[in-house]
């Protein structure tokens, strides 16, 4: 799986948000100020080259949409992540957000209440 740069990401975002756009649709989803159009339209072309967008044409105007899911990116940023720097041990990611104190009680349970069913399922 590609990592996206940060640009790259935001305009995927964009387009998981809105499905199918032209470069224009994808400006207007921009807060101001706006990113100048070709900016844009070079970070879809880079994107295009990369296999994560695909388009359609109609005539010489192009409508852009995603050929991966949110989904598909986000697991594979993970497993990404996971595998990088905690050495694919889930173990070890627990253990970062467990001493850095990022999990609240509430979250902790339901943490516990996943693994337990992740468990359960694997015992059947």
């Amino acid at each position: 799986m590609t990592t996206l740069t940060k640009a790259e990401e935001k305009i995927m975002k964009i387009l998981w948000d809105i499905e199918r756009g032209f470069i224009k649709d994808i400006i207007e989803q921009y807060p101001d100020p706006k990113p100048p159009y070709n900016s844009v339209s070079t970070i879809v072309r880079v994107l295009v080259q990369k296999n994560i967008v695909d388009y359609q044409a109609y005539g010489k105007s192009y409508q852009y949409y995603p050929l991966i899911s949110k989904e598909e990116y986000r697991k594979g940023q993970l497993s990404r992540l996971v595998s990088d720097y905690y050495n694919n041990s889930l173990k070890q990611v627990v253990n970062f957000f467990s001493e850095s104190k990022k999990l609240d009680e509430k979250e902790l349970d339901e943490v516990m209440k996943m693994l337990k069913d992740l468990k359960l399922k694997k015992d059947d």
